[in-house]
């Protein structure tokens, strides 16, 4: 069983300290009102604050939400609750430059180790007798076995007798197992602390995500990495770069990436070592299995995604792009132009893809096609589909993108949203967009130079000339401020104006552009746009003389989208459904 390295000697532990005294103890009253009132919900988070060395580092501060300006803090010791059984202790490291991460469980101090086998043993028996046909299911039987099996304690009474809840009275120890005469009805005598232990650390290993759940459960991170044997990274959305205190050897490290292969579905082999695949909670992981692919062993990455969607105000509240450059991409999409979100690893590109998802029209038929489940559509009429790979060597029943792209165009969409074009379902793509058939994907490039050159070489092949059939390029980064923060900005949003064959060249326009000097935008197209007035101003019927209505359009998109925002409405879905209100009030015509 994989455990917990703390960064820190431990403290003596009163192990039997007595929770329903607390107001005796010198730490309890030692803690502000706040923490007080977590300790007393959760006793084990005082188990825990007695094994720091306080004198060295004083108490944590407690953070029940975190702001963003705790990320300027060097050397931050504080705890936050990560769920209502868990919480995060960020611990200074002042001998590098990531701090500790160190996941605080019911299981982490109370001492159930010797009892974990014994329940495992005898859940295996008590379970068969049931088909559960969900998680929700899984759990609630296991949580009636556990408690079939246990009979929990109230504590100590002044004869130093165990009374429990059940009425049992004067076993000798609180660590023993109770046999009746006949053998065979086995009861576990423990603490209600000791219960909570073990009936978190059983429901986490066998229906959670094992000692990845605290990780996993917290929305605070980003992205979690093991790169072989030792300590799980992180980067956490305050506090950026952390070390977890969960170190893998090499038999823990291939044992447990096996048995997680497994949970998801896509069993690793040595003849089938790397996976990619979607968690129940719809993070992005990759694992690699062997030495003898991966020097420092087996190793996997776990890439987490929001819950819910950042929405355009949240974009555009952390200066991702501005309300100028939303209007211009809402016109854009309600026009139906295809668009291409580009960039490196982890620019941010998937989140601004489904952020402006936002802007298709509700009464949009859309389907969306991806290797791994990252795209969130909130309109009504959507089309999920996702490739198949069988892992067992028949390619004959695998299902890629290029099939389920061909499929999609039989099926009479609006949009075609790809989860990003790595392949030949590229040239697919292009000739969808030539039948009328809007495509927005996501595309691995730093310009829009390096962006066609992919898309013309192998393997994807399109046709130089077919290119212009791609409208919009946004290009995407994840940047570093004078001041030493990443932060993600939109670099450009550029308009494809075709291919010259003269000069064997391409044309595009830079429609906005953002300026690292001032950390804003600038509107380069402003009375310049092709695809405002060649592509939708034709579409519309606008006169040359009167092209200035569309630019009027931005603006008038701008104030509504700031009066939006500055309503409140930030949240993803409550935003779609604002403005979809908008549009049905005949609010976004563009009238001559």
């Amino acid at each position: 069983m994989m455990e917990v390295n703390l960064p820190f000697s431990i403290n003596t532990l009163q192990e039997n300290h007595d929770h329903s005294s607390m107001r005796g103890c010198s730490t309890y009253n030692s803690l502000d009102a706040m923490m007080k009132r977590e300790v007393e919900k959760n006793p084990f988070l005082l188990d825990y604050l007695h094994l720091i060395p306080q004198d060295t580092i004083g108490l944590p501060q407690l953070r029940i939400k975190l702001d963003r300006k705790l990320g300027d803090i060097k050397f931050p010791n504080i705890i936050y609750p990560v769920s209502d059984s868990i919480y995060a202790h960020i611990y200074p490291d002042i001998n590098d430059v990531r701090n500790y991460y160190i996941p605080i469980e019911p299981s982490l101090v109370t001492n159930i180790k010797s009892y974990v086998q014994i329940i495992e043993e005898k859940l295996v028996d008590m379970v068969s007798a049931y088909d559960p046909k969900t998680q929700e299911e899984r759990q609630k039987i296991l949580k009636e076995c556990l408690r079939e099996l246990c009979i929990i304690g109230n504590g100590h009474d002044t004869s130093g007798k165990l009374n429990s809840k059940n009425g049992n009275k004067g076993f000798k120890s609180l660590f023993s197992i109770f046999v009746n005469n006949n053998g065979k009805n086995d009861k576990i005598y423990l603490k209600q602390s000791e219960f909570n232990a073990l009936e978190y650390l059983i429901l986490r290993d066998k229906i959670g995500m094992g000692l990845l759940e605290p990780l996993i459960s917290d929305p605070h991170i980003e992205d979690i990495t093991c790169d072989g044997y030792g300590p799980i990274f992180l980067e956490h959305k305050i506090f950026k770069g952390l070390k977890t205190t969960i170190v893998f050897t090499r038999d823990d490290l291939n044992r447990f990436v096996l048995q997680l292969s497994e949970r998801i579905g896509k069993p690793i082999t040595y003849a089938n070592p790397i996976i990619d695949s979607t968690l129940p909670d719809g993070s992005r992981i990759n694992i690699v299995y062997g030495e003898d692919i991966s020097k420092r062993g087996s190793n996997f990455t776990i890439r987490k995604f929001n819950a819910k969607p950042l929405s355009i105000p949240n974009l555009v509240a952390s200066n991702t792009m501005d309300y100028a450059m939303a209007a211009y991409l809402w016109i854009m999409i309600q026009e139906g132009m295809s668009i291409f979100v580009s960039g490196e690893t982890a620019s941010g590109k998937t989140t601004t893809l489904n952020a402006i998802m936002a802007f298709i029209s509700a009464n949009s038929k859309i389907v969306s096609i991806e290797d791994t489940a990252e795209v969130q559509v909130p309109h009504k009429n959507w089309t999920r589909e996702i490739t198949r790979s069988t892992n067992k060597g028949d390619d004959s029943a695998d299902v890629g993108m290029f099939d389920l792209l061909k499929a999609a165009l039989r099926q009479r969409p609006n949009y075609i949203i790809v989860g990003e074009i790595r392949g030949i379902e590229g040239a697919i793509a292009f000739q969808a967009i030539q039948t009328g058939h809007p495509v927005m994907s996501t595309f691995h490039a730093a310009s829009v130079e390096k962006l066609i050159q992919r898309l013309t070489g192998d393997p994807i092949n399109v046709p130089k000339t077919y290119v212009d059939n791609l409208n919009l390029v946004i290009i995407q980064s994840a940047v570093r401020r004078p001041d030493g923060k990443v932060v993600r900005r939109v670099l450009s949003i550029n308009e494809i104006v075709g291919y010259n064959p003269e000069t064997k060249g391409f044309n595009y326009i830079e429609a906005f552009t953002w300026d690292p000097a001032t950390d804003k935008f600038v509107f380069r197209a402003n009375k310049s746009s092709y695809l405002l007035e060649q592509k939708i101003g034709r579409r519309l019927g606008i006169p040359q003389n009167k092209i200035q209505v569309v630019y009027d359009e931005i603006e008038k998109r701008k104030k509504i989208l700031k009066k939006i925002s500055e309503s409140g409405v930030t949240d993803y879905d409550e935003f779609f459904q604002t403005i979809t209100k908008v549009e049905k009030k005949g609010l976004l015509k563009i009238e001559v």
